[in-house]
């Protein structure tokens, strides 16, 4: 009987295809060669599997694997080459740790036999990517190749999903080996999926059956562990009115009458007031971030505190707990939905309506309904808002683009947003607009960005117009790194130091590129410039001239109580 004997490139390609990959977004180089050789045949005629999307840069094929993983369920994957190739993706692998995103890099290595003697590109990856990856590994040999990519995907799928780095170096791409493949399903002393506590479930049920003011906090674990209908039957048979984090979004629609609202330091008016008077709270699949809680020392101290989450490195870390139910919100929610009674939190709920009108009128009118001045971003998110379908994604980059359009967005769908969150990483906007048309190519992908963030990767506009890509950039131009002139004005007596932006011709880039475009500087023609972008096949850039002073309202001070949001400046 023959044997199956192949290089460690190929066996690459089968590891990968029985991961279920579709898609890969990469850049080749010297030191990954041999395994973009091996990709060739891979990519054309009948033994096609995978799309090979060649990004502009290394940092955009990681945020585009994010962009992938966030709308699709599935594990992102980069291909890069070493040295700076790599180096340029760790960025992409912070933000995919800090905001808990499966993606799975692989990057070229000198050999073996060269490690240590500073040969051409050669960078200890493994070295720098362990503090930020949930794994990262070496693979030394051809014969280990299956062994590693199988549990890779394992670990960056599985509990809470993260990056995963692979550092392959070039004679185990071109060793061969007897083929044979692995499947990892178990990986000692590392446990995923929690057993549930029923004591503890039993435990959160008498709390929140005894409470009069409940508070949920839904974040993105909700969307992770795909248990979005569980959190509803959860939320409706308690009648627990919810807020969601900036990566939970999506979680609950936003027309769900138990939706209050987004949490945060720009989050919504009345939820936030309401943290600090709730007698239960109930957080669901968050971390309790400083963005969300303000000042740790006042944040809910009259409330008892249920933390639901899969990894138990989270409880306790912020918010000291009252009761901890530590595994997957998949199981845990309909464990505690079946002991909480039904109920009815009416006067509750009707409290909060007061201090949403008072928002309505101070805050959210007058941003997406302005009367007279420049064009306002609030405005422009809510006109895309308008006119775009009920299952589009909103992309966004960060900064005051990223506030105003998660703001002003409306959630229909799961898996809905895409945007920066633990990190805060401009420049992640545009590639991961276009992992999103790849990971969800039926649905409308909107992307929002300042010409800050924009102008970051703005590279990626070759792989964009390369793939025709159908992404919908909105463009909100006011001349400023807005968000960090807000803060000047507010907290450091409007000395603008180095926030003013002079920006090139944002029409004449998109010509080069070949991608349609308008402007927009009168608020009359906003409605029918979005209806083009939005009716246009393929790529579309809006450019919005927003006004330059724009602030994004309600904002808790950094450090504060979260009850002391600023309505006005």
């Amino acid at each position: 009987m023959l044997k199956d004997r192949i290089t460690g490139s190929k066996a690459l390609m089968r590891a990968l295809q029985a991961e279920g990959v579709k898609t890969i977004f990469g850049y080749p180089g010297g030191s990954i060669m041999p395994v973009y050789d091996a990709l060739y045949d891979y990519t054309r005629g009948e033994k096609k599997c995978f799309d090979h999307i060649l990004v502009r840069h290394e940092q955009g094929a990681t945020h585009a694997a994010e962009g992938y993983a966030r709308v699709s369920g599935e594990v992102g994957v980069a291909l890069v080459t070493s040295g700076p190739g790599v180096t340029n993706t760790l960025t992409g692998i912070a933000d995919a740790m800090l905001d808990s995103t499966p993606i799975v890099v692989i990057a070229g290595q000198v050999p073996i036999g060269a490690l240590g003697t500073d040969s051409f590109q050669e960078v200890d990856l493994v070295g720098v990517s362990q503090p930020i990856s949930k794994w990262s590994y070496q693979i030394r040999h051809a014969e280990d190749v299956a062994w590693a990519v199988s549990r890779a995907f394992y670990i960056a799928r599985t509990g809470r999903p993260g990056p995963v780095v692979l550092d392959f170096p070039k004679n185990a791409q071109v060793e061969e080996i007897d083929w044979e493949p692995k499947k990892c399903d178990f990986i000692r002393s590392y446990v995923p999926y929690p057993k549930l506590d029923n004591e503890a479930v039993r435990q959160a049920a008498e709390l929140i059956n005894n409470a009069k003011r409940p508070l949920a906090l839904v974040g993105q674990g909700v969307e992770l562990g795909n248990a979005q209908e569980e959190l509803k039957a959860f939320l409706e048979k308690a009648d627990i009115p919810a807020g969601r984090t900036m990566l939970g979004l999506s979680a609950l629609a936003s027309d769900h009458p138990l939706n209050v609202g987004m949490l945060g330091m720009h989050g919504n008016y009345a939820v936030n007031l309401k943290e600090q008077e709730c007698d239960v709270l109930i957080a669901i699949g968050m971390r309790f971030s400083d963005r969300v809680t303000g000042n740790l020392k006042t944040y809910a101290k009259q409330a008892k505190i249920i933390h639901l989450d899969i990894d138990r490195s989270e409880i306790d870390k912020n918010v000291k707990t009252d009761v901890a139910v530590v595994t997957d919100c998949k199981e845990s929610l309909p464990a505690l939905t079946a002991l909480v009674n039904a109920n009815n939190h009416k006067e509750w709920r009707d409290s909060f309506e007061p201090l949403n009108n008072k928002e309505r009128v101070k805050v959210i009118e007058p941003a997406i309904h302005p009367k007279e001045g420049p064009l306002l971003m609030g405005e422009v998110v809510n006109a895309v808002a308008q006119q775009a379908k009920d299952d589009a994604v909103l992309v966004t980059d960060v900064g005051q683009n990223q506030l105003f359009a998660t703001r002003y967005f409306k959630y229909h769908h799961k898996r809905s947003i895409c945007t920066s969150g633990g990190l805060g990483t401009m420049g992640y906007g545009m590639p991961a607009a276009i992992g999103a048309t790849f990971g969800a190519p039926q649905r409308q992908v909107c992307c929002f960005m300042g010409d800050g963030g924009f102008q970051m990767n703005i590279q990626e506009l070759g792989t964009i117009m390369e793939q025709k890509a159908a992404v919908k950039m909105i463009l909100m131009n006011n001349h400023y790194l807005g968000n960090v002139r807000q803060w000047q004005d507010m907290f450091w007596m409007r000395r603008k130091s180095f926030t003013k932006m002079m920006n090139p011709c944002y029409e004449a880039i998109a010509q080069g590129y070949g991608i349609p475009y308008i402007a927009v500087t009168d608020r009359k023609d906003l409605a029918k410039a979005v209806e083009q972008m939005l009716n246009t096949d393929g790529p579309f850039i809006m450019e919005c001239a927003i006004k330059e002073d724009d602030d994004v309202l309600p904002m808790t001070p950094p450090g504060m109580d979260v009850d002391k949001m600023m309505l006005e400046v």
